[in-house]
């Protein structure tokens, strides 16, 4: 492969985590006698991490005084019930292990909590040994920073050279930007492609096992849609 060295997000890339995000936004939201929010509402908060998805349900996010009890119920929710309605899309199991057995290196960053990432990532994809989530560590920023891409291709042993990020959304163009690296943007997540292309990805697939199609042969930089 041209790719050897896979960082993969984790809500709408690897895993459908929308249902039990909403019912957790919305499990919080009801005990703080606040309204409550539509999937659709949910999808376009999510991709800045659980505190920015809070912010946005909340009614006046963080100047709200019921915020950070608002949100600690939210926390203490998602980490009971993250894994009720939580699945892999298909086809991504059967691409992960293909990479595995290509010999590839593969690891997570998202903007989720921690101990859900590591949890989650535990749980549907046991042979992804790098999982980074929120990172309490001073010094480390969440995306679209680059430091937890560079952490995991720290604990992997990796360079920069022959990696490449996958995600959905416009945090993940970005972080791969900022992270010197190249993106293969994911059409079955939570972002759609009109929405991808205007935050400017160049190369696009709709299915899982397309990953290893693009990742036999290097980008052109230019736009490249794999239907």
């Amino acid at each position: 492969m041209y790719y050897h060295t896979f960082i993969f997000d984790l809500d709408g890339t690897l895993l459908d985590t929308l249902q039990d995000l909403a019912c957790s936004v919305n499990y919080s939201l009801r005990r703080h006698g606040m309204p409550e929010h539509s999937l659709d509402d949910i999808r376009r908060f999510v991709g800045n991490g659980v505190r920015r998805l809070m912010e946005r349900a909340v009614p006046d996010g963080a100047d709200n005084p019921l915020f950070d009890s608002a949100f600690a119920t939210f926390q203490a929710h998602y980490m009971q019930h993250a894994l009720d309605t939580t699945r892999p899309y298909d086809g991504i199991p059967e691409m992960l292990q293909q990479l595995k057995e290509e010999g590839c290196k593969a690891a997570v960053v998202s903007n989720k909590m921690m101990a859900a990432t590591q949890a989650l990532v535990a749980h549907f994809f046991p042979e992804i040994e790098v999982a980074i989530g929120e990172h309490e560590a001073e010094g480390i920023h969440k995306k679209p920073a680059p430091d937890t891409v560079y952490e995991a291709l720290r604990q992997l042993g990796a360079e920069r050279e022959g990696a490449v990020y996958v995600g959905d959304s416009d945090v993940d163009l970005q972080t791969a930007r900022n992270a010197g690296l190249p993106c293969i943007s994911v059409l079955w997540g939570f972002r759609d492609r009109d929405f991808l292309l205007h935050h400017g990805a160049t190369t696009l697939i709709e299915r899982p096992q397309q990953l290893l199609e693009v990742g036999k042969r290097p980008s052109t930089r230019d736009m490249d849609t794999f239907c």
